[in-house]
Formats: structure tokens, sequence, C-alpha cells
């Protein structure tokens, strides 16, 4: 009877996931005229698909990111800028203003670009994102570390972490996002978001300085 119910119900969240495209309907939504967006809240309950792992599977072949780490309803906007892109080549561009479904993706979307907001993301997230082409804004994370008189710029700081961390770990990536790699000094250098931004702005870097990050074994900078 349980197995029944649930076909009965997948039914209705894959009709709401043709209309919608995701699973992760807010808890008033209906499909079939069923309240497949309870339903679905219930599923994401710790627990509730233990001894069924044939319902996960069958959950996930509708939408693979049908109970994200994230919240539900960053992962309804997500999906709605994947939608509106999909036929899109290059950075995702969507201006505030621009509606999906009553959200306002591009005054979404220009939120998760603002430098404390990206940060703030988690690594599956950015990953989405990255996937649409969608990167941090430039302005932002060109702004310059705090520095005392007499220390080395930013640039030098990264290659010099770079630099650390492949003569410990005989490798230079894939760099964890969250990486931070600590120099002798004690200075903290994000270097995972360090090299991300620097590829993402391969065209803007001087000859010298793709020179040395090539040096130490970044592909992308000799490409």
């Amino acid at each position: 009877m349980a197995d029944e119910r649930f076909q009965e119900n997948l039914e209705a969240a894959k009709a709401y996931y043709d209309q919608h495209w995701t699973l992760c309907a807010p808890r008033s939504a209906v499909a079939l005229d069923r309240p497949v967006g309870q339903w679905l809240s219930n599923l994401r309950r710790t627990g509730a698909l233990d001894g069924h792992p044939e319902w996960k599977t069958a959950l996930e072949a509708v939408d693979e990111h049908w109970n994200p780490e994230w919240s539900a309803d960053w992962q309804r906007h997500y999906a709605a800028l994947r939608e509106l892109v999909a036929d899109e080549e290059g950075q995702a561009d969507v201006l505030p203003g621009v509606t999906v479904q009553g959200m306002d993706i591009g005054k979404w979307l220009a939120r998760q670009r603002q430098h404390g907001v990206w940060q703030g993301l988690m690594d599956g997230q950015c990953e989405l994102l990255e996937q649409l082409g969608v990167r941090p804004l430039p302005s932002e994370f060109e702004a310059p570390a705090k520095a005392s008189k007499g220390t080395s710029g930013a640039f030098e700081r990264g290659i010099t972490a770079l630099a650390q961390y492949k003569a410990r770990t005989s490798s230079v990536g894939p760099i964890s996002r969250s990486h931070i790699e600590v120099l002798p000094d004690g200075t903290e250098v994000r270097l995972g978001v360090w090299t991300m931004n620097l590829k993402g702005r391969r065209g803007k870097l001087t000859t010298d300085k793709l020179a040395a990050l090539a040096d130490l074994g970044l592909e992308w900078a000799s490409a």
C-alpha cells in the first residue's frame, strides 16, 4: 500500500517538475490534485526514506537536487535561471526585473554574484552557478586584501601560497574552493578562491603573471 501511494504521489511530483523544473516545491504546491509540496517536504526529513532506497532513487531520477543541502527556495530560483538561459552560450546575463513564475530571477542572480554572498555559498551551489557561466563580480573579488606596510601584493602572496601548496601536495589542483593556505608569517590566503578567480579573468592577466602561474603547473595559464 505504501509503495502504491508513493507511485501515485511520484506521478504528481513528475507533473510538478514538468512545469517548474525542480522538485523543491513549496509546501503549498499541488499537482494532479495532490499536495505534492507537503509530500516532498515530508520525504526530505531525516530518516523519512530509511528502508526505502528505491524511493530515493526514483526521486533522484526525476531531479537529482530534489533534496539539496541548501534551501529549497534557492534551488527553485536556480532551476528557473537554468531554464531561462538554457539556450544561451557563455555567462548567464539576466537583468533585475526578469521574472519567472513570480520570482525575480534577475535580482536573485545579481545578489548571488555579490562577493559577500558568493563567499557564503556552499561548494555545490557555486558549482551549479558556474555550470551556467555565472561568476562573482570582478569588481568585488579584485578588491585588494588588507596589507601592512612592506608586505607583498595580493598576487605575490597567492603565488607564494600556491608554490607552498604544490611543494606539500605535489599538485596544483584541483584545489578545494574553501581551502586556506597559511604562509610562514601567518598570512592566510584563500587559495581555492584565488585560483578560481584568476582563471575566471584570465584574459585580463598580464603575460608575466600568466607565466608565473604556468610555471607552477596551472594548465589554463599556459593554454
